[in-house]
């Protein structure tokens, strides 16, 4: 009996740790950052995963989600060590769509064997992923600001969110929110007027030469809230990130950190 209570034991301890598993990392300026790992499940049972960055529970925190074919850690690499410097926490996650276009891999998907993308899987299925992160980070007991952070199609996705759980989100950022073909049934045009919470849309100029693009800034500007052109940016978040543009990122930088400080601001 002695040897069986031990067994049980050891087995509760190391399920435990399974869930929020202690790292380091260290960013580009060779600073540490404590990092824990951990996983929720969505409302279909797909087992997500993710990083937390930072431990105040009063601080604000922002939810990054990255883009398809991406996972959090390659795209945001870069972006996030910014971030924690300027006093976030920072979340991000492996949705069920992405991949490794920036390195690295999606641990989502990965833990999926079956994974494909002809198993009726839609991008605008994904939407119970980023639900699914906030419900998390709230259940954590983090009391402070909730900021979205979108990338392509989830850019769309977090206004979804956005609109739709007005009372927990204090602002959103979406970088080329995408809102034709897959992304139709969930095109986040459809959200702007019932939107509530301070919403700044960011695209580089290169996707201006497109109608669409056009139409869906001008519905924004419409219903009050903010758009910005990156002069020399490509498609995502990844506007950002010097080595992706071939150019300089800093007024970007300085118009999404401009944002967040607004945000910071208000009451």
């Amino acid at each position: 009996m002695k040897i069986n209570v031990l067994f049980i034991c050891a087995f509760m301890i190391l399920l435990v740790s399974c869930k929020t598993e202690e790292r380091k990392e260290v960013d580009p300026k060779s600073e540490e950052l404590s990092v824990v790992d951990f996983y929720f499940f969505t409302t279909d049972s797909i087992k997500i995963f993710g990083d937390l960055h930072g431990t105040d529970k009063k601080a604000s925190t922002i939810l990054l989600f990255h883009q398809g074919g991406s996972n959090a850690r390659a795209e945001y690499e870069t972006i996030v060590p910014v971030l924690v410097e300027k006093g976030f926490n920072v979340m991000t996650i492996d949705q069920r769509l992405g991949g490794q276009i920036y390195g690295g891999y999606n641990r989502t998907i990965a833990n999926i064997p079956s994974n494909s993308f002809d198993n009726g899987y839609t991008y605008c299925d994904a939407y119970n992923n980023l639900e699914g992160a906030l419900d998390f980070i709230i259940e954590q007991g983090y009391r402070g600001k909730k900021v979205l952070w979108g990338s392509s199609y989830s850019a769309a996705l977090a206004i979804q969110l956005g609109s739709k759980r007005q009372s927990d989100i204090n602002g959103i950022l979406a970088f080329s929110p995408v809102s034709g073909g897959p992304m139709e049934a969930c095109r986040p045009d459809q959200f702007f007027e019932d939107l509530k919470a301070p919403l700044l849309i960011m695209r580089p100029q290169s996707e201006m030469k497109n109608e669409s693009s056009q139409n869906q800034l001008a519905l924004a500007e419409k219903s009050g809230h903010q758009t910005y052109i990156a002069p020399n940016g490509v498609h995502g978040s990844s506007m950002l990130v010097k080595s992706r543009i071939n150019g300089d990122a800093s007024a970007t930088w300085e118009r999404v950190l401009s944002f967040l400080d607004d945000l910071e601001k208000k009451g």
